[in-house]
C-alpha cells in the first residue's frame, strides 16, 4: 500500500505569538493554498527521502536506517526531522515500534513552502508524515485523532528537535479553514493529557474569508531562535508575577493586548468590518515590534519586514503584520477588495529597491480542508 498526503501551510492573522509560546491567549489563524506532502510506502529498511517539488532544481537526498534501534536525531543530519518524528511517535504510543520493526517504510517529503519563511513549513513536514503514518499503519483513531496529531507535532518539534514553538501552526494545518483558536492554560507545555486541548472554532462557515497577501522577505530564519529568547523573557516575568502579584511587567501586558486583538478580530470578521480588522493587524504588529526591541532585537520585527509593511501601507493596505516570528520570514497583508494586484506590485518594487533578491509577494486564499490523504493498493 502506498499512502500520499497533501498538507496546507498556514498564516497567523491576529493574536500571534500568544499561542502558548509567549502567553496562552488566542489567535485567528488559517490554512492557505500553499502545500507540502509526503509519501509512505513499503521498504526493506526504514528510508528517508526529501524529493524536490515538480519543477524544482533541488537534488533529492536520502538515507536508510537498518533497524528502529539505530534511529538517532543527529544535529548535523539534514534529514534528522524524519528520525525525530518516528522516535517521538514511538514515545507517544509504544505499539508503533513493533509496527515499524515488522513493516519498515520509506518516507519521502516535498514542499512548496519557502524554507524558514514563517508559513509553518516545519509543521507541514511533521503533519504530512504523521497523517501518512496514521493511515499506513491504521493507527487507532481514538488515540491518533486530529487534535492528538496537532499536539504531537508540537511535542515532536519542541522535545525531539529542541525548537521553541507553540500550537497555532499545528492546529491550523491539521484542522484547516479559518479559525479562532483558544490556548488558555497551555503556557507551560505540559505533557499531552495534562493540559487542555486548544479550542478550535471554525469561522469560515460564517464569514466571507478575506484575501491576503504574503510578502516573503527572502531572509530565512528559524522561528525557534526568536521564540526561545522571547519565551524565556515572558516566563521569567510570568514567574515573578506569580510570586509577586504587584509586579508590573510591560512584556506581559503587551502580550495580553496581542491576544485581545484576536478576540476583537473575531467580531470584526463576523460583522464584515475589514477596516477595523486591518487596524487590529496593525496594532498586533506594533506590539510585537516593541516587544522584540525590548527583548534585544535592535530592528524589532526585522528591518526588511518593517520596510515591506511600510510599503504595503503606502500602497493602501488595510493592515500588515508579521505572519510568524520576526527577524526574517514573511509578513501578511490585508488589501482592500480589488486592490491586491496593486499592492503586490508595490511590494515587489520595494523588495527590488531594497535589494531583497529572494523576496516574493503573492496572494493566498484560505482553504477549508486540512490534510488530504490518498491510498494506492
Amino acid at each position: 500500500m502506498k499512502v500520499s498526503v497533501r498538507v496546507p501551510a498556514r498564516v497567523n492573522i491576529l493574536g500571534n505569538p500568544t499561542d502558548g509560546t509567549e502567553g496562552d491567549f488566542y489567535t485567528i489563524s488559517g490554512a492557505i493554498n500553499i502545500f507540502g506532502g509526503a509519501v509512505v510506502e513499503p521498504a526493506d529498511q526504514i528510508t528517508f527521502r526529501t524529493t524536490p517539488h515538480p519543477g524544482s532544481k533541488t537534488a533529492s537526498t536520502w538515507t536508510t536506517v537498518p533497524t528502529v534501534a539505530e534511529l538517532r536525531v543527529r544535529p548535523d543530519d539534514p534529514l534528522r526531522a524524519y528520525a525525530a518524528t518516528l522516535l517521538g511517535l514511538i514515545k507517544f504510543h509504544k505499539p508503533v515500534r513493533a509496527l515499524l520493526e515488522a513493516n519498515p517504510v520509506s518516507l519521502s517529503f516535498w514542499t512548496e513552502v519557502p524554507e524558514c519563511s514563517g508559513l509553518g513549513g516545519s509543521s507541514v513536514f511533521l503533519l504530512s508524515l504523521l497523517n501518512g503514518l496514521r493511515t499506513y499503519y491504521a493507527l487507532d483513531p481514538t488515540v491518533f485523532h486530529d487534535y492528538a496529531l496537532a499536539e504531537l507535532a508540537q511535542r515532536l518539534e519542541e522535545h525531539e528537535m529542541g525548537i521553541t514553538c507553540g500550537y497555532a501552526d499545528r492546529y491550523a494545518i491539521q484542522l484547516g479553514g479559518l479559525a479562532y483558536i483558544d490556548y488558555r492554560d497551555k503556557l507551560l507545555h505540559e505533557a499531552y493529557g495534562r493540559e487542555p486541548l486548544a479550542t478550535y472554532e471554525r469561522l469560515d462557515p460564517f464569514v466571507a474569508t478575506p484575501q491576503f497577501i504574503v510578502a516573503f522577505s527572502g531572509i530565512s530564519r528559524d522561528s525557534g531562535d526568536v521564540h526561545a529568547i522571547m519565551r524565556a523573557r515572558y516566563l521569567d516575568d510570568w514567574e515573578r508575577r506569580r510570586r509577586e502579584p504587584a509586579f508590573n511587567s510591560t512584556i506581559l501586558k503587551r502580550f495580553r493586548k496581542i491576544g485581545e486583538t484576536a478576540r476583537a478580530g473575531k467580531l470584526c470578521l463576523l460583522n464584515a468590518n475589514l477596516e477595523k480588522f486591518g487596524r487590529l493587524m496593525n496594532e498586533n504588529h506594533t506590539l510585537i515590534d516593541s516587544i522584540m526591541r525590548d527583548c534585544g532585537f535592535p530592528d524589532g520585527a526585522g528591518e526588511a519586514n518593517n520596510q515591506l509593511i511600510n510599503a504595503a501601507h503606502t500602497a493602501g493596505a488595510l493592515g500588515a503584520k508579521l505572519s510568524g516570528a520576526g527577524a526574517g520570514g514573511s509578513v501578511l497583508v490585508l488589501p482592500p477588495p480589488g486592490r491586491a494586484r496593486r499592492i503586490v506590485a508595490a511590494l515587489q518594487t520595494e523588495a527590488k529597491r531594497r535589494g531583497m533578491g529572494r523576496a516574493k509577494s503573492f496572494t493566498v486564499r484560505i482553504v477549508r480542508h486540512g490534510p488530504r490523504v490518498e491510498i494506492e493498493e
